[in-house]
């Protein structure tokens, strides 16, 4: 039976024990420990490739979330009080729960990409150590709420998705298409947007996007199967306005959680998170200007005669551009030649496109901001937007070659056993890894596309040191493996290739 005194004394056992909480803790003076870590944490914010040393830090981050639970914010009201008075009122704090409070707000709002990375990373986080997160406002608020604006509504034809929709929302500011809700009706049918028909719009719009008759993308050399911006798309008198559509539209369904049959170069994936472009990415966009690209970092230049200018042939017509200043008075030696195969990369995937890629990249980060896409690498970019692919390893397996050896030995047994152990999302990097897209065509693994046609994947034995990590060469489609001394050690150079060796792998 229910007793109000029982309960009453519950409660009042239960304060005691929190007040024996704040004064074991304010006996201990922490708040020089959390300072120091606050600044290490600042110092890895600073420098991206270090943020991974956050981890090593995670036991003392956890350690003041705990400690903030029981000294500091007893409610999400008064917390969320703490914060709003944090940046509206300079009144000081009064006790050291008070202070405690102070302290979690301004720690968590300095350092909520570190946080939200751990999050991401690790997200039963949220539901231990990390669950106080949900009462600092600022650190999870959207500043629009979904409900303050009003649903997109389009009626658009089949047949001309693409710029009906394009049409519609062009008059639509960036925040309206982003948290409006999408609401679909194909025209003359009699179907209502439970759902199914905006996910339909979705993959009707990727397929349009790359039609040869908007001039829009062209399909890279290497596979025929990813794309990059068509440095011609100028013949369609739209073609910046429509390339800002599709920043939009591939932002909006990140936002909105749908995928789209859209696969890209990985220089394009690059420019979207902000990294600058290297000459061995030319590989997956122009095979044949790659390999002259190495010849030349191998070879003298001299003999050539090349001065810091490139022709561009544009419908027939040759251009001359330099790529430095008065660069067609420049020649190429052996000094500055690797210099000049960096311009040229630099030209080749960025320069000769600008327009178009500025125009994609300013309409996708009116919804996604830069500052949020970041923190992905290129490989988890391209499963962000396109999803994970459902891979058969056993389809997989029979429609590979060998080179050096044989389906029976070990190496090649334990390869195949490490990718049946891996989830989705390993193997989909593990795909993307060693053919440049994560994209299983549509019949299958015996048609895979290569800079040569159909070119189906392959393993070649690596000779030399046995703890090389595996290498890959995208446009054949072709993995360099090492023959390693065990089946734990594959799987670990495997993973450790695909997650830390993803950025310029495979170019030796």
């Amino acid at each position: 039976m229910y007793s109000p005194r029982a309960s009453n004394a519950t409660s009042s056992e239960g304060e005691e024990d929190t007040e024996k909480v704040q004064s074991i803790y304010e006996s201990f003076r922490f708040t020089p420990l959390w300072k120091r870590l606050g600044d290490c944490l600042a110092i890895i914010e600073e420098k991206s490739d270090t943020e991974h040393v956050a981890t090593v830090l995670l036991p003392l981050i956890e350690a003041l979330m705990v400690v903030c639970k029981y000294v500091g914010p007893k409610s999400a009201s008064s917390s969320v009080a703490r914060a709003l008075r944090g940046s509206s009122s300079p009144k000081s704090p009064t006790t050291p729960a008070e202070a405690m409070e102070d302290l979690f707000v301004t720690f968590t709002d300095a350092h909520r990409k570190i946080l939200n990375l751990m999050v991401r990373n690790n997200p039963s986080l949220m539901s231990g150590s990390f669950s106080l997160l949900v009462h600092n406002p600022r650190l999870h608020r959207r500043p629009h709420a979904r409900e303050h604006h009003s649903t997109l509504q389009l009626n658009v034809r089949r047949a001309r998705v693409f710029e009906d929709s394009f049409q519609h929302l062009q008059r639509k500011t960036g925040d309206q298409i982003k948290y409006g809700k999408l609401s679909i009706r194909f025209y003359e049918e009699e179907g209502v947007d439970a759902g199914g028909l905006t996910r339909e719009w979705f993959q009707i719009l990727a397929r349009q996007m790359f039609d040869p008759n908007n001039a829009l993308f062209q399909p890279c050399a290497a596979d025929k199967l990813t794309y990059q911006p068509n440095k011609n798309s100028w013949v369609n008198p739209e073609h910046l306005s429509f390339f800002k559509f599709v920043g939009r539209v591939i932002g909006k369904a990140i936002y909105d959680g749908r995928l789209l049959d859209a696969y890209f170069a990985r220089s394009l994936y690059r420019q979207i998170l902000g990294k600058p472009v290297d000459y061995k990415d030319v590989e997956w966009v122009d095979p044949e200007y790659y390999n002259s690209l190495c010849w030349i970092l191998e070879n003298d230049p001299t003999l050539l005669e090349l001065t810091f200018s490139v022709e561009s042939d544009e419908f027939g017509v040759n251009r001359i551009f330099d790529l430095k200043e008065g660069g067609a008075s420049i020649p190429v030696t052996q000094d500055n030649k690797r210099e000049f195969v960096q311009l040229s990369a630099q030209f080749r995937l960025y320069s000769s496109i600008q327009q178009q890629i500025e125009h994609l990249l300013n309409g996708f980060y009116e919804i996604i901001p830069k500052d949020l896409i970041n923190i992905f690498n290129e490989q988890e970019l391209e499963l962000l937007i396109s999803g994970t692919p459902d891979i058969d390893v056993d389809e997989w397996r029979a429609a590979t070659e060998y080179n050096g050896y044989t389906s029976s030995d070990p190496n090649i047994v334990w390869w195949w056993r490490a990718l049946k152990s891996f989830n989705r999302e390993e193997r989909a990097k593990v795909l993307s890894f060693a053919t440049g897209t994560s994209r299983v065509p549509l019949n299958g693994f015996n048609d895979l596309q290569g800079v040569q046609g159909v070119q189906k994947f392959s393993i070649h034995r690596a000779y030399g040191e046995s703890d090389r990590l595996p290498q890959a060469h995208t446009c054949f489609n072709q993995i360099d493996l090492p023959q390693y001394s065990s089946y734990d050690m594959l799987r670990q150079q495997v993973l450790l290739a695909i997650s830390e060796g993803g950025e310029g792998f495979g170019f030796v």
